[in-house]
């Protein structure tokens, strides 16, 4: 969410009036993230969202947009892109595309307790199951074929330790990728990124998702992982939360029942949404882009994550009641 891109007012104001959400007051960069520019646009209307795509194209973004109306037409509570004349979601601001969507309420929760756990867990279940019948498909743009492409531009950057480390664990994906276990994991779309940021509460009340820009067609059981490696872990040292993890594993499970092949496989892509993080991280601290706002993260975190996800693997049989 850094500001790659200086969006001029009049033209802000040009796209409000035509999704006729009313004459725009404010408009305010948003710091944070390093994929696209965003901004806070308060209009005479209502408060949203304005995002402007620095690498997602006019042909991936439908995709995205769309799966986010379908979710919200399903009473998932996730920011609702907002049409214009035609039903577009799609615009175009500064010759970039673009997309408004309303401000979720509440604020995140990044100290989260068990009970916040148990809400995205179960919350999370509940946008499996609703976008079953969700008619587009788009594969997870950060999955795999990416780590493959990726490790060998990242790896000069790295210590021997740590080369060793991220050669063996993508060697490792790789194979579980072939198992028949894999290929018998239940799959749909997945949000793919859905950090403490990104989830919005009200005390403990749950109040939305966002940022579905990196969402496509996955294994549901990675997304419940990506989850957990946030959520559910000390983020000082990397170390697992067994009563949070128990507390969104019992809540999503309970809401959606995980398969025999989800269950067997859950330290394996626990690890795979560590070395995910882990790879994009390097990438975006070691070959990063300018932008007005640029925080890139530390990718040391999502190393230690992984370490502890190889050495202490965490399975289903332990986090049942």
């Amino acid at each position: 969410m850094a500001v790659f891109t200086e969006v001029p007012e009049d033209e802000a104001r040009a796209l409000m009036e035509s999704l006729r959400l009313g004459d725009l007051q404010s408009l305010r960069g948003i710091e944070g993230g390093i994929e696209n520019t965003n901004y806070f646009a308060t209009t005479s209307g209502g408060e949203y969202v304005l995002t402007l795509f620095e690498r997602l194209t006019f042909a991936q973004l439908p995709f995205y947009l769309h799966l986010m109306k379908h979710l919200a037409l399903r009473g998932i509570p996730v920011p609702d892109p907002q049409p214009d004349e035609a039903g577009d979601l799609l615009h175009t601001v500064c010759g970039k595309p673009a997309a408004v969507v309303n401000k979720l309420s509440g604020k995140s929760q990044l100290s989260p307790g068990m009970a916040h756990c148990a809400a995205v867990g179960r919350m999370l279940a509940r946008m499996h199951v609703a976008g079953r019948d969700f008619n587009r498909s788009q594969p997870n743009l950060r999955g795999l074929p990416w780590w493959n492409e990726t490790v060998p531009v990242v790896l000069p950057f790295l210590d021997p330790s740590q080369a060793t480390l991220l050669r063996g664990e993508l060697a490792f994906q790789n194979h579980v990728a072939a198992s028949s276990a894999y290929a018998a994991l239940p799959r749909g779309p997945v949000h793919a990124d859905l950090f403490r940021d990104n989830v919005m509460f009200d005390g403990d009340e749950l109040t939305g998702f966002f940022d579905f820009y990196f969402a496509g067609v996955d294994t549901w059981l990675f997304d419940l992982a990506v989850c957990m490696n946030d959520w559910c872990i000390d983020l000082s040292t990397g170390r697992h939360d067994a009563g949070r993890a128990h507390a969104m594993f019992t809540a999503y499970d309970a809401t959606r029942p995980l398969a025999r092949a989800e269950r067997e496989l859950l330290p394996a892509m626990l690890r795979a949404g560590a070395l995910r993080f882990w790879i994009s991280r390097l990438w975006d601290f070691h070959l990063p882009r300018e932008a007005a706002m640029l925080q890139p993260h530390d990718p040391t975190h999502f190393e230690r994550v992984l370490r502890e996800r190889v050495s202490h693997p965490v399975t289903a049989q332990a986090l049942k009641p």
